[in-house]
């Protein structure tokens, strides 16, 4: 079994930022809670507020696969519909 790491970061608009910080809590907070998530983090950077850089560790694929789904269907799905997203995964035994 393999671990997944998704590493990168998000590009948020002006006009998106201020909802997207509203939900940014609580979506730390369910994925924090789904089972297989080891860590995640997402933080807004000090000298560029509107790129947040993300860090993510799952036990497996499947968890991180289970993840995506849930996320896609969620509030925060919704609000971030329109970011750039930049991220890197990958599988470490």
């Amino acid at each position: 079994m393999k671990k997944v790491i998704l590493e990168g970061h998000i590009i948020v608009s002006n006009e998106d930022l201020p909802i997207i910080l509203k939900e940014l809590p609580v979506h730390i907070q369910n994925t924090k809670a789904e089972n297989g998530c080891l860590i995640f983090m997402v933080q807004q950077q000090e000298h560029n507020p509107n790129k947040l850089t993300v860090y993510e560790e799952f036990i497996d694929m499947e968890a991180f696969e289970l993840h995506q789904i849930r996320v896609k269907s969620s509030q925060w799905g919704r609000v971030t519909i329109n970011v750039e997203r930049h991220y890197h995964i990958t599988e470490v035994a």
